[in-house]
């Protein structure tokens, strides 16, 4: 390997090292607490949880802040930078008809997408806003307090389905699946037994569960025409 080969795959291995930091989980005194009430008009009472007044009952989601966020950034990459996809005629960032902000954020050389809203705040402080919510979006897209977002994404579909987070589907027993098709005595058994393989999450063990019931099926219908035939 030439000396130039080398110093390329030092300085990828470096980048690559400088990137994995960002997903390191943030420390607790980094992390805060946003309240999200299960209703726009609940009545406004004093929280233990985040020393707040806000609508209750209430859900309490976990978040990284800017400066948290840009401390982060700046340990991984001092040089980081981000530019709005298009500018105002002012020369500013352009928002969107929504009032969103597109950015493109670069740490380390890799740029990534990101996008963030006002939340509903006014003048300088949407604009503040605006920023640092496309920042946490963007840096997301790095793996930055990917855990705290996935949270979040999980509250936000339940509250629109107006229902709790539904629990995870049970875990399915492959092997004794495989037993259960074996002694399956007809096609709805089978049928029913597919229906009950949905949650196997590994690809290859539910193309064996696929191929098995195919074969009793074919085994069934054997039966079948043979009688047919006689």
């Amino acid at each position: 390997m030439s000396w130039r080969s080398k110093a390329v795959t030092a300085m990828t291995e470096e980048r690559l090292k400088a990137l994995a930091k960002l997903r390191e989980p943030f420390a607790d005194h980094q992390i805060n607490v946003l309240p999200k009430p299960y209703s726009k008009d609940a009545p406004k009472e004093f929280c233990r949880i985040c020393n707040s007044r806000h609508g209750m009952p209430a859900a309490h989601l976990d978040y990284v802040g800017h400066a948290a966020l840009t401390d982060r950034l700046l340990e991984v990459d001092p040089e980081w930078s981000w530019e709005p996809f298009a500018l105002d005629d002012s020369g500013l960032p352009l928002f969107d008809r929504n009032g969103g902000l597109w950015i493109r954020l670069t740490i380390c050389g890799v740029t990534r997408i990101g996008y963030g809203d006002m939340g509903g705040k006014n003048g300088a402080n949407a604009v503040k806003e605006a920023i640092g919510d496309a920042l946490r979006n963007a840096g997301m897209r790095f793996g930055a307090a990917l855990d705290l977002w996935h949270k979040g994404d999980l509250h936000d579909a339940a509250e629109e389905r107006g229902r709790d987070p539904e629990p995870a589907p049970p875990a399915v027993d492959v092997d004794a699946l495989l037993v259960e098709v074996e002694n399956a005595p007809d096609k709805t058994a089978l049928q029913d037994l597919w229906r009950k393989s949905g949650p196997i999450a590994d690809e290859a063990r539910k193309a064996e569960v696929r191929a098995l019931i195919q074969a009793r099926l074919q085994d069934l219908e054997q039966p079948e025409q043979q009688t047919l035939d006689a």
